[in-house]
């Protein structure tokens, strides 16, 4: 796989550290539904991107990366549900969503390399 893919990879492994450490918090808190809704959302972008690296093929890979940002788009719904409900500061938010955002914009131009290439 390219050097980006295993940048990717990182990034989404430690997000998930931080996801797992969210909902522990606020689980404590009370909200057993949001936290196990991001749990399940965050902790899927890297598990996603991780069984891409061992795709079948150009297309696997391109579906596996694509449901990776399916993802972390349900989990940039979740992050705001809970900081507007009051389980996340402002500060833990933007910095959460920052870590998301720059997912997200891996994802989308890991894809459009793929497709790109496929394409020629």
């Amino acid at each position: 796989m390219p050097r980006k893919e295993s940048i990717l990879r990182h990034k989404s492994e430690m997000f998930a550290d931080r996801i797992v450490k969210l909902q522990k918090f606020v689980g404590s808190q009370g909200e057993n539904v949001m936290s196990k809704q991001i749990y399940r959302s965050g902790t899927s972008i890297g598990a996603n991107i991780a069984e891409s690296i061992n795709a079948q093929s150009e297309a696997d890979f391109i579906n596996k990366l694509s449901i990776a940002l399916k993802e972390a788009n349900e989990t940039e719904y979740w992050l705001a549900r809970l900081h507007h409900a009051g389980y996340i500061d402002e500060r833990g938010f933007v910095s959460m969503k920052k870590d998301n955002d720059e997912l997200i914009k891996m994802l989308v131009q890991s894809i459009k390399t793929i497709k790109k290439r496929i394409t020629i």
